[in-house]
């Protein structure tokens, strides 16, 4: 069972755990969470604006449950946001949420936690636990392990995977299982400890088994949203509603239960961990690859049904949503963006709106573009466009309006 989040903790130092990456999205409410169960934790960050937002009492992006219980943590004094990398040496406990992005060339890049790893260095020392907390290339862990090795530091090492969605965060941190992946009793031991603070399951398995179960559980989310896409392009090619199909497929039936609607597959995680499998798999990945073509080309299709019956060169097109998914604000690999792209070469003009998004200014109000806009596509599905009322069609391969999927 969690332990009592309120009991207190005898502090042998200024901080129980600093979490490097600590006000971003995944950080952000480990770190708040965590405060929340008596520790003292500091939030490191090289986002200075980040640091000051947070320690100003306001949340950097869009997780609505965490302000409240972020406030309180700082009035409390157990939490905290610094740019200051010696906190490290401060704590017992150092989390790593550091972004595992995909190089130049679309290959991993593996070095990036070491990297990341190698500006905390300095200041770490023998008797800290490390815990990795970002997504992994397979053998990264092993990698840190060697490197804190050659740097003579006598460190417990886990990977303990994150698992949330954006905007539940707060809910899932206290009910999904997490996964401790260890290579020794001791440090299983004492990540454990660390998350049953949070939650009362615990996975034990080790460093390998944890990369693979992390990449393993959103390359599947991938490929079933590849699948949706595919079957929605089959329907609509031969004038069916593939919602209204799959609306026949899983009422009633378990086994089709996890079919999805169709749509933009986007955001920060999927296609970056399903390349980095491919890539894992020395590119024979015949799925994940198969995936990725059908994902990232619904954009394109959209357009072409539209270019087969319109004359986009003279119609004004408004986008509706340019966050990665319904109620959010995070763009970050968006196919909003690259909808926006490929009409822009097509069409008289492209107007975007976005209820959620701060952070960029091109945006419009959502009255312009509907008042303004000859043919309308919903790329997000925001909630506010389930009810719009407008006589201008709306393109909703989503279904969310209940009006058909056709295009």
């Amino acid at each position: 069972m969690p332990q009592d989040r309120h009991a207190p903790v005898p502090r042998a130092t200024p901080s129980d755990v600093v979490v490097v990456g600590g006000c971003g999205h995944v950080g952000l409410p480990l770190s708040v969470a965590l405060a929340g169960t008596g520790l003292a934790v500091t939030a490191l960050d090289i986002d200075d604006a980040a640091v000051r937002t947070v320690n100003g009492g306001e949340l950097p992006f869009l997780e609505p449950a965490a302000l409240q219980p972020m406030r309180d943590a700082l009035a409390d004094g157990t939490f905290r946001a610094t740019t200051d990398a010696s906190v490290v040496a401060d704590a017992g406990v150092v989390v790593m949420v550091i972004g595992t992005p995909v190089d130049e060339h679309l290959n991993p890049d593996p070095s990036a936690v070491g990297a990341a790893l190698a500006q905390s260095l300095p200041y770490l020392h023998d008797g800290q636990l490390l815990v990795l907390r970002s997504t992994v290339y397979p053998g990264v862990t092993a990698s840190i392990e060697r490197q804190l090795d050659r740097a003579g530091l006598d460190i417990d090492v886990a990977f303990c995977p994150e698992r949330i969605a954006e905007g539940r965060a707060m809910t899932e941190l206290y009910t999904l299982p997490q996964l401790v992946g260890a290579r020794t009793d001791r440090s299983r031991k004492r990540a454990t400890a660390l998350f049953e603070r949070l939650t009362a399951t615990i996975v034990p398995v080790s460093p390998e088994e944890a990369e693979l179960a992390k990449l393993f559980t959103n390359t599947w989310r991938y490929l079933k949203f590849a699948a949706a896409n595919q079957f929605y392009v089959m329907a609509n090619d031969h004038g069916v509603d593939y919602e209204r199909v799959r609306a026949a497929i899983v009422q009633d039936y378990p086994r089709a239960a996890d079919l999805p609607s169709a749509g933009f597959a986007a955001g920060p995680c999927l296609l970056k961990d399903t390349m980095q499998l491919a890539a894992f798999a020395d590119n024979s990945f015949v799925l994940g690859h198969a995936a990725m073509l059908v994902n990232e080309g619904l954009p394109m299709y959209v357009v072409s049904r539209l270019e087969q019956r319109l004359d986009l060169a003279d119609l004004t097109v408004g986008i509706l949503g340019m966050a990665f998914k319904a109620e959010s604000d995070d763009v970050r690999e968006s196919l909003s963006y690259k909808l926006r792209r490929l009409l822009q070469f097509r069409t008289a003009q492209v107007l975007c709106t976005d209820p959620y998004v701060r952070t960029d200014p091109s945006l419009v109000p959502l009255d312009d573009v509907v008042s303004r806009a000859d043919v309308l596509i919903i790329a997000a599905p925001h909630p506010q466009y389930r009810e719009l009322a407008t006589d201008k069609e709306i393109v909703d391969v989503w279904g969310l309006r209940g009006e058909g999927t056709l295009v």
